[in-house]
């Protein structure tokens, strides 16, 4: 069996997806079989494996970093919010079925089996796990039926090393009153604190160092600095969200929509020079781009509906009457079609009027569908032509069905685009041709423009992340209690 090592946070984007990120690169490269390994998720940032199971960016991203394929044993349980008191469930990588909060915690305990027969799997196939937590184990109201934090390392008997965020504030208030919330028996699995995102002269933090360790009878394990790498982010919490007005050649406004999911499929774009990258969530924000991305989102016609109030659909279509492009990616792309319809309530029912941009009609279905593709380019029409003869991979997740005037890989009509495929954009070469075609039609020298391999850069910043990582932990100290010693 494995040996275990879990990371949890004084709460909510502190940073225990990147540090996990990192353990599984330093792990890997010192020889270990390594895993990643989150009970339950919270994120509308998902991803389908080869196999057609659903599970969470962030577990993907640390899977990378460990040469692994992504499975769904890494993330046994998903949780994909509906709305401000609901969630899709997804056990095992399949949805089965939408539950309110005060249902699903009702429910919780009856998952353990499921969690831990995916821990043992995967225990069985590795040298490490490393378990990343969720939010707070001090959450109090909650430990009673808690699987992801305390309640999951007494399950595995996992050492637990505690991250505190610094950056915003409060970092020893946050460490000391965590550990002083937890029972005994928790307390005891707690080994060591990490102190993470740190700006500044670390000289100037000693003091507070030796009085957090003096009071919490734990070491502080390393002050992790604010990191300047490029890793798959957990949520809609990412900083890549805020808005950023930087005056670029190329300029691409996302549209942020309440229910986003899988910004990621749009982080290709970030890496050339010269190329503004931009969330946008109000028609004020929105400029005059060379291109409009509507992305994927988890309630679709909601933020339709949102889309509409807030003028932004308006905005968009005076832009693409003016010759402006616009690509829709999953629930973006049924929007850009004529109606939107929902007899069977899967999104809590009803039907709505899309921008009528592409001649499709899209129904809901009660079957979710997720599947990995991939293929050549053909017969990809308009200024995106040169895609043609280019080979795509990635994946689909979605409830809707749509027909009309579309095609399986990007429909077209009148410089509107739009796919089910999520991850398009990271493919060698599809990026980068767009990013070319944008500049023919803005009449900009692509040379301003750097050459950009999205796969090779990714690489890259893992190398980079578990570098600067294993520099600022006590990697020894680490390791000692990884292997359970005194």
């Amino acid at each position: 069996m494995a040996k275990v090592l879990m990371v949890q946070g004084t709460m909510s984007n502190v940073g225990k997806s990147i540090l996990v990120t990192a353990l599984c690169r330093i792990f890997t490269e010192d020889g270990y079989k390594v895993a990643p390994f989150k009970s339950q998720n919270m994120a509308l940032n998902s991803f389908i494996t080869e196999d057609g199971y659903e599970m969470g960016r962030a577990q993907v991203a640390q899977a990378e970093a460990c040469y692994k394929k992504p499975s769904y044993l890494m993330n046994p349980i998903l949780l994909k919010p509906t709305s401000d008191v609901g969630s899709q469930v997804i056990v095992n990588g399949k949805a089965i079925g939408n539950m309110s909060a005060k249902d699903y915690y009702k429910r919780k305990r009856d998952f353990i089996p499921y969690i831990m027969d995916a821990y043992k799997k995967l225990s069985e196939d590795n040298d490490i796990i490393v378990i990343e937590g969720a939010g707070s184990p001090a959450e109090i109201n909650l430990k009673q039926n808690d699987i992801v934090n305390m309640g999951l390392a007494k399950m595995v008997n996992a050492p637990v090393i505690l991250v505190g965020d610094i950056d915003r504030g409060g970092v020893f208030a946050q460490l000391f009153g965590t550990v002083e919330l937890l029972d005994d028996d928790e307390k005891s699995l707690i080994k060591g604190l990490i102190i993470n995102k740190f700006r500044g002269d670390k000289n100037i933090l000693k003091p507070g160092l030796d009085i957090i360790e003096d009071l919490t009878k734990r070491k502080v394990l390393g002050v992790v600095p604010y990191l300047d790498v490029y890793v798959d982010d957990e949520d809609s919490l990412s900083e890549r969200l805020n808005n950023s007005n930087l005056s670029k050649d190329i300029d691409i406004a996302v549209i942020r929509l309440p229910k986003i999911s899988n910004f990621t499929d749009f982080s290709a774009f970030s890496g050339f020079d010269n190329v503004s990258l931009r969330y946008v969530n109000n028609r004020h924000e929105l400029g005059n781009p060379n291109l409009i991305i509507i992305p994927g989102t988890k309630s679709t016609i909601a933020d339709l509906k949102w889309l509409k109030e807030t003028g932004l659909e308006a905005s968009i279509l005076k832009l693409h009457n003016s010759g402006t492009l616009v690509f829709g990616i999953c629930g973006g792309y049924q929007m850009l079609g004529k109606k939107i319809i929902d007899d069977k309530n899967v999104e809590g029912g009803g039907s709505i009027e899309g921008l009528g941009l592409i001649d499709m009609e899209t129904y809901f279905v009660e079957e979710k569908k997720t599947t990995q593709t991939k293929g050549t380019f053909m017969n990809v029409e308009g200024i995106f032509s040169n895609l043609n003869g280019l080979d795509y991979q990635g994946y689909e997740i979605h409830m809707g069905r749509s027909s009309g005037k579309i095609d399986n890989v990007i429909s077209y009509h009148d410089n509107c685009y739009g796919s089910y495929i999520h991850g398009l954009f990271d493919n060698d070469g599809i990026s980068e041709t767009i990013i070319k075609a944008l500049c023919v039609k803005a009449n900009i020298n692509f040379d301003n423009i750097n050459k950009f391999n999205f796969l090779e850069f990714k690489e890259s910043q893992y190398q980079k992340l578990a570098k600067m990582v294993r520099e600022s932990l006590d990697m020894t100290e680490i390791y000692r209690i990884l292997n359970g010693e005194k």
